[in-house]
C-alpha cells in the first residue's frame, strides 16, 4: 500500500510540477496583452478582444496554477497556531482541511462540466450525464455558446481549462492526503 501511495504522489507531483511550471510563465502572455490594449487605446483604435483575453489568460493562469501552489505549500494558511504544532497535529489538521477541500472541488467540476456541457451545445436539464454521452441520440443540440461581448468567443476553451485546472486540483489533494498519512504512520515524505 505504502508503495501505491508513493507512486501516485511521485506521479502526481511530476506533472502538476510541469503544468506549473509551463503555466507560470503565461504571465508574460497575460501581460503582454495587457501592454498590447494600453498602446492600442493610446495610439490606435482601442482593440475589442484584449480584456476578455486578460480574463480567460488570467483564469487558465489561477485555475492550472492552483495545484503547483498546493503542492509547493505556498497556500495561503493561518500560521498563527498551525506554525507551533508538532507534524503529526498539522498531518491530522490537513487532513481534515484537505477532505473539506477535495468536497469542494468536486462540487466544482461537477458545475464545470455541466457548464461546459452547456457551452457546447447540450440544453437538457442533466448536462454531465449528456457530457458523458450516456443519453447519446436524445439529446437536443443546441448552438456553441458564445460570449456577451462585442468580441464573442466561444466558451467552451475556457471552461475546458477549468475542468482540467479542477481536476488536477483534486489530484494534487489527494497526493497531499496521502502524504499526511504517511506522515501520520511516522515516515518521511
Amino acid at each position: 500500500m505504502h508503495g501505491v501511495m508513493r507512486g501516485y504522489i511521485g506521479a502526481v507531483d511530476a506533472v502538476n510540477y510541469r503544468v506549473g511550471r509551463m503555466i507560470m510563465y503565461g504571465i508574460f502572455a497575460l501581460m503582454g496583452v495587457l501592454l498590447w490594449s494600453s498602446i492600442s487605446k493610446t495610439f490606435f483604435t482601442p482593440t475589442l478582444w484584449t480584456l476578455e483575453m486578460a480574463q480567460f489568460l488570467m483564469v487558465g493562469y489561477y485555475i492550472l496554477g492552483g495545484p503547483y501552489s498546493i503542492q509547493m505549500g505556498s497556500n495561503v494558511r493561518m500560521d498563527l497556531l498551525y506554525g507551533g504544532w508538532s507534524v503529526r497535529r498539522k498531518a491530522w489538521f490537513d487532513i481534515f482541511t484537505v477532505c473539506l477541500l477535495i468536497f469542494y472541488l468536486c462540487v466544482l467540476l461537477y458545475g464545470a462540466l455541466g457548464s461546459t456541457a452547456y457551452s457546447l451545445g447540450y440544453w437538457k436539464t442533466e448536462p454531465v450525464s449528456y457530457l458523458f454521452g450516456v443519453a447519446i441520440g436524445t439529446e437536443e443540440v443546441g448552438r456553441l455558446e458564445r460570449s456577451s461581448s462585442a468580441w464573442r468567443p466561444y466558451m467552451w476553451p475556457i471552461k475546458t481549462v477549468m475542468i482540467l485546472g479542477f481536476f488536477l486540483m483534486i489530484l494534487q489533494c489527494l497526493s497531499e492526503l496521502c502524504k499526511d498519512v504517511l506522515r501520520l504512520r511516522g515516515e518521511s515524505v
